[in-house]
Formats: C-alpha cells, structure tokens, sequence
C-alpha cells in the first residue's frame, strides 16, 4: 500500500514538472514581437540656403504627415558630420550640396543604394548608377559682382578667369573656402579639370593672392557682393539671382567665357539610417515635379532634374551658358588629393 502511495505521488510530481515545463514553453512560444511604428519625424541634413531649407521641410511635411528636423549645413561641413557620426548616426537623409561630396561619401560607405522609382525618369548623368545618391538640381557657377565697384573705378565685369588675376582686384574677392564649402571644392576640381593639375594649381596659386576672404558657406560669397565688402564672390549664379529678386539692385552676374563647371545638388540616404522607411519618402518626394518646382517659389533659382518640371525663368537667360565637360566622378574621386594640393598650393 505505502508502495503505490509512493507511485502515485511520483507520477503526480512528474505530471505537475511536465506541466510547468509545458507551460513555460507555450507562454514563450505566444509571445510576438512588437511590430516596429513607421516613424513620424526625421531628421535631414540640408545643403540647400535655410529659406528653402524650411519651406523643404514643411512642405514635406504637410504632404506625408512626417514632420522633418533639419540641420543647414554647406557640403563639406555635412561630410565631415557624417563621418563622425558614422557608428551612430544621427541624421536619415542628405539633401542639397555637390554630387562631388556624395561620391567621396559613397567612397567612404557612408550612404545607403535606394533606387527610387521616382528616379527612373531622371537621366543617367544625373545619378549614381548604383543608386547611392540622386540628383534634384543644377547650378551655373560663376562670378557675383558688386556693381557700385565697377562704376566707381570705370571697371570691366571679369569675364574669364584669368580676368581675376587683375591687379584691380586684388583683396576684392570672396569664395568659399574648399574644405567646407563644396563650392569652393567646385572651383578647385573645375579650374584642374580646364587647365590641368600643374598649371591649375598654379593659377590657385595666384588667385589665392586675390581673395580676400574664404568663406565656410558656399553662398555667402554672393552676400559679400551684395554687402558691398567684396567687388566678387565666386559661387552659384542662383545665389546672385536670389539678392537680385530680394531688392539688391547693385548686384550683376557674370560668367568665365571659356566655360564655367557647375554643380550638381543631390538627395541620398545615410549609412543605416535611424528612420530608414522615412528617409525613402523622403528621396521619393524630393525627385517629384511638384518637390522639385518648389525652390523657384521661394529664392531657389537652379535648373532641375527632373524632366517633367518647369526650371525658374529667371535662370532661363543663362541656359545656353558655355559648361566645362566637368567629371562628377573624378572629382569625387580625388576630393582628399585635390583639396590637400590645394592647401598646399596657396601655402607657398
């Protein structure tokens, strides 16, 4: 009798550790993991000037519903973020600024390939085959003149790059300096590209002995013009057109006659991006002929990308500018070279 007490409480322990361990696996089986909320905000790096960085963003905003954090940078200083950010980072999407800065940072590993299907009808030169970055607009550089210092001093307006090198305007030039500003790396790769490395690093050389000032923002030059603290500022005709229609009667454009390069502003995703479905509705909607058109509304005066959008009349009288065959890729590609030539140069 005792005995088959004794295998009855047995039998009873096992079925009770059965159950437990029965119980224990079916609560871990149902548990589900939390599905992933899309994100609302994000957060973009903007190479473009702050006012159509705003209106970018809220525009944006008011058509998905996703509101956008923006951080106005000039190209080279959002490289140099990216990289430190580049275990951590911060920011989902790169808008604005040369296709020669995301080429370095495609180099790198620092961007994310996203094919957009908004992308297909844009034409091959203008964005990276493997999808890493898209370009959204184009912009002639060139020559922003005060026109108070002209008439003063009985000047001609330069009309070459070679013209800069006169004696009469030494000390009376700005550009963006080309660590930071991707204008400024603009110029360097144009005039190496026209002249050949030797002899363009020569000419930088001298120009160098012309500027007055670099600037850490690519635009600012034009606002030198404008201010009167410059006769030139070397940056994007589009800037000059943008003072022009804000009232700056005594600002007066002008282009290098043998051509002049331009750039090409793009639109990437960053490296693992923290709100990456975002960041493609992001791309998505900047390659649109309504996203695009924008800037035109708002002192943004750059031809577009996008065929099926309406460039700004107001850059349609430099349409037939004379352009440099300038090699995106290759300038990208020797960025760091060329930039520590560069520094070299105007050090000697």
């Amino acid at each position: 009798m005792k005995s088959i007490w004794k295998k009855a409480a047995i039998a009873v322990l096992a079925g009770a550790m059965a159950f437990s361990f029965t119980g224990c696996g079916g609560e871990k089986k149902a548990e589900a993991p939390a599905a992933k909320k899309e994100s609302k905000e994000i957060t973009v790096y903007m190479g473009v000037v702050e006012q159509s960085a705003k209106v970018v963003a809220s525009e944006f905003e008011k058509d998905t519903g996703i509101k956008v954090n923006f951080v106005r940078m000039s190209g080279g200083e959002t490289l140099s973020r990216i990289r430190a950010e580049k275990n951590n980072p911060q920011a989902s999407v790169w808008y604005g600024g040369s296709a020669d800065s995301f080429i370095m940072a495609k180099k790198e590993g620092l961007l994310e390939a996203y094919k957009s299907p908004n992308a297909e009808k844009i034409k091959p030169e203008f964005k990276d085959a493997d999808g890493y970055w898209t370009g959204i607009y184009q912009g002639y550089l060139g020559f922003i003149l005060d026109g108070r210092y002209f008439d003063e001093h009985k000047l001609q307006p330069p009309t070459s790059w070679d013209d800069l090198l006169k004696p009469e305007f030494t000390g009376q030039i700005v550009m963006g300096n080309p660590g930071s500003a991707s204008t400024g790396y603009v110029v360097v790769s144009a005039i190496v590209q026209s002249m050949g490395e030797e002899k363009g690093m020569e000419y930088l050389a001298k120009l160098n002995k012309q500027v007055k000032q670099y600037t850490k923002a690519g635009a600012a030059p034009a606002r030198s013009a404008a201010l009167g603290e410059a006769a030139i500022g070397i940056t994007y005709l589009h800037n000059g057109i943008r003072l022009i229609k804000e009232g700056n009667t005594n600002v007066r454009l002008s282009l290098p006659e043998e051509g002049t390069a331009y750039e090409l502003g793009a639109v990437a995703i960053i490296k693992n991006a923290p709100d990456m479905e975002a960041a493609k509705k992001f791309v998505d909607w900047a390659l649109t002929k309504k996203a695009q058109e924008i800037g035109q509304h708002n002192n943004s005066y750059q031809f577009l990308t996008n065929p099926e959008a309406n460039p700004p009349e107001e850059a349609m009288k430099f349409k037939d500018a004379k352009l440099i065959d300038y090699n995106f890729q290759w300038s990208g590609d020797n960025r760091a070279r060329l930039l520590e030539a560069w520094n070299k140069a105007v050090k000697e």
